[in-house]
């Protein structure tokens, strides 16, 4: 599978509840402009976890894009304009948002005066001209998006903090560079050519260790010595936690929630499942990472030693609404599967170093 630069391997926008719709035939589909009724008010930024979402993420825009990259911004803008009433189809983000949405709905029942809520917030750099065809987008396909941010072609990354944002998703690999910069937590969505059904009612969310969760000082000792030092080194080093990676921060944001439903007695039945899927052994430098998470305070449900093995087809077991990885190789395996994954451009492994990124904590407030 070739992941290009553009995040859109083939078939952008597939319909995510069901495999078999055709995207196209929801992006001809007119719709009436509406402003339905009967919303519940957003929480407050300081209080939620905000998720930014890039509009080519949560929709297939692909055609769209290849119009600006080729005609320019005013035609970009006149073909929007003239198409503003026919929504587009979902995008790779699609599912994960509706996730995030059914568990506000269960976290409402349970508390109904609490904002500590998820909120989505689409970042664009979009022109303002579009916004309505979005907002249209937006009310066809019944999602609770309130907060928006377009920038007319100008970067979006500095709002990112404004919004208090706890996970940027995007198409571009350089926002997503930016944002990490910034000490926010981020990574470029892909859209497999098949994606997989996934729950409608559980949030899944499947992370990496190394250079995601965790920093990536154990791959560095890895890459310059190999593998027998590594095992050493994380033998010796089995019992000092292992500084913070770029996604630990999301990973407490989902604990916190996750004890809101023990709280209710829904431990067995949470609506919220996070995974551990890493590289590591178990037996030879597996105790090292489950050692940090505990040091953290911080629970996993489900953590999977692959030993080296493919990681793929264990998500497609797993069937996450988005999985978060460091290393291009496991990207393109879990999308060769139907699985949405992420690149989280972080640490040594990266193919192609970018010059001023810090080798630091990211990691803001936890809110």
């Amino acid at each position: 599978m070739n992941l290009n630069s553009c995040q859109t391997l083939s078939v952008g926008g597939q319909d995510l509840k069901n495999g078999s719709r055709a995207p196209r035939e929801d992006a001809r589909a007119v719709l009436k402009p509406s402003t339905p009724t009967k919303k519940p008010q957003p929480p407050k930024p300081q209080n939620a976890i905000t998720i930014a979402v890039s509009s080519r993420v949560l929709f297939n825009m692909e055609k769209e894009q290849q119009i600006f990259e080729q005609q320019g911004m005013e035609e970009y803008i006149q073909y929007q304009v003239a198409h503003e009433t026919e929504p587009f189809s979902p995008g790779p983000a699609f599912s994960f948002v509706k996730a995030l949405e059914a568990v506000n709905t269960q976290l409402r029942e349970h508390y109904p005066e609490s904002e500590e809520l998820f909120d989505v917030v689409l970042i664009t750099n979009n022109h303002a001209y579009v916004g309505l065809r979005l907002i249209n987008t937006i009310n066809h396909h019944q999602l609770f998006i309130e907060r928006f941010c377009m920038t007319g072609g100008n970067s979006p990354i500095g709002y990112l903090k404004a919004y208090h944002t706890n996970l940027y998703l995007s198409a571009d690999p350089v926002k997503v560079h930016e944002a990490l910069e910034q000490g926010i937590a981020a990574a470029t969505m892909f859209t497999p050519e098949k994606m997989t059904e996934v729950s409608e009612t559980q949030l899944r969310v499947a992370f990496d260790g190394d250079a995601v969760l965790f920093s990536d000082e154990s791959e560095r000792i890895f890459k310059a010595h190999g593998l027998d030092k590594f095992f050493e080194h994380e033998k010796a080093h089995e019992n000092k936690p292992l500084d913070h990676g770029p996604l630990k921060c999301f990973l407490e944001v989902l604990g916190k929630l996750q004890k809101k439903f023990y709280a209710k007695g829904q431990r067995m039945d949470c609506p919220i499942r996070t995974y551990l899927v890493t590289a590591r052994s178990a037996a030879s430098s597996g105790a090292r990472a489950l050692k940090t998470l505990r040091s953290w305070g911080l629970e996993i449900d489900e953590a999977l030693f692959l030993a080296g093995a493919p990681k793929g087809p264990m998500l497609e077991k797993i069937r996450p609404h988005i999985f978060f990885d460091d290393q291009m190789f496991h990207v393109e395996g879990a999308a060769e599967m139907g699985t949405v994954a992420c690149h989280v451009p972080y640490g040594v492994a990266q193919r192609i170093p970018r010059k001023g990124v810090k080798d630091k904590e990211t990691c803001p407030t936890v809110k």
